[in-house]
């Protein structure tokens, strides 16, 4: 337990230190290549949502996952290293997870740091963003069968499913369920990243409830790093996550959670966000099959600022229904044990 704490307070330092140079890198970038708004760039295409987070973007940087990303990984393997250990499989997983899915919003967060509004938009396409993390998704879920040698998942009081090759599929969309959801729910001030740190804290009670010793010290530092970007991100932020840690910390997340072996708690802990990627697929199947909205804007966060909610008052109220859902699903996962 000291040791963890240790983790905890290392990677809250090492993350402040180097934060506000970087923020402030960030917002010199912003001011250096602000230009006129890009050809071809529509704000009445989603107006609700637009009027919604009117000067957000234009004025908050974004790109914060890069760094933190950075963080994670080096001090992760970094302590692997001065403790002259072998690095574990399950690390392994965990960094490739981090970095595979930081990768696909890097060079969108690059183009939003370096080129915003130089010109016109150039992004990665939606499509081929679902392409590579299904490659990567894929990856991931064929070494937690292949490597780590998870087959099933377990529901308490009714029992252990063994799925076979039918894990591997799973894990995936398990995966990519997050990794969106995460992403989707990174528009308010503070939302993702607060969400984020309860949920990875009961899968560090898991952790440590299961001995897993390699998990705890990763959730460690990871939490650590998120506690000193939470106080640049909360309400008014000063800097965004960016897709890069969006992507990656949504798809981490879910790993950690397969790792443990306890899926539907993952599910459980991971309960707003799974109401917040609900609210956003559900809005989008309703006008394919019924050609008109079922909300007049999603997800679900955006709803509550449509009907009057303050911003700030969203925020700490999804903050608490996710601290319940995570108390929940940590308690069901207990009982498992």
């Amino acid at each position: 337990m000291i040791e963890l704490l240790g983790l905890i307070l290392l990677s809250f330092a090492v993350t402040a230190i180097f934060l506000v140079p970087f923020i402030d890198f960030l917002y010199y970038l912003k001011k250096r290549y602000k230009r006129a708004i890009p050809k071809g760039y529509d704000k009445s295409h989603t107006p609700i949502h637009n009027q919604l987070l009117v000067g957000k973007d234009e004025e908050t940087p974004v790109g914060g996952g890069i760094l933190l990303l950075l963080i994670i990984v080096v001090l992760s393997l970094s302590y692997v290293y001065f403790q002259n250990l072998l690095i574990p499989n399950d690390l392994l997983i965990l960094i490739f997870s981090l970095t595979a899915f930081g990768v696909i919003g890097l060079f969108d967060d690059i183009k939003k740091i370096v080129t915003a509004f130089s010109g016109k938009y150039q992004g990665i396409k939606s499509r081929y963003i679902l392409i590579l993390q299904i490659i990567f998704a894929l990856l991931l879920a064929l070494s937690l069968y292949f490597v780590m040698g998870l087959n099933s998942f377990y529901i308490s009081h009714i029992g252990n499913f063994v799925l076979g090759y039918w894990y591997i599929p799973m894990a995936a969309f398990v995966i990519i369920a997050f990794s969106n959801a995460y992403n989707i729910s990174d528009g308010l001030d503070g939302l993702s990243t607060g969400l984020l740190i309860i949920c990875l804290l009961a899968l560090l009670g898991l952790a440590s409830a299961n001995l897993d010793i390699t998990l705890a010290r990763f959730l460690g530092i990871w939490i650590g790093t998120l506690f000193a970007f939470l106080y640049f991100n909360v309400y008014p932020a000063r800097i965004y996550l960016g897709d890069a840690g969006a992507f990656a910390f949504g798809a981490t997340f879910a790993v950690v959670g397969l790792l443990t072996g306890k899926v539907m708690a993952l599910a459980i802990i991971g309960g707003v966000y799974v109401l917040i990627v609900g609210s956003s697929a559900l809005q989008l199947f309703w006008k394919k099959v019924f050609k008109k909205k079922l909300f007049p804007v999603s997800p679900m966060h955006m709803l509550l600022l449509y009907i009057g909610w303050k911003e700030p008052k969203v925020v700490m109220r999804l903050w608490l229904v996710q601290a319940l859902f995570s108390i929940f699903g940590l308690w069901l996962a207990l009982l498992a044990k």
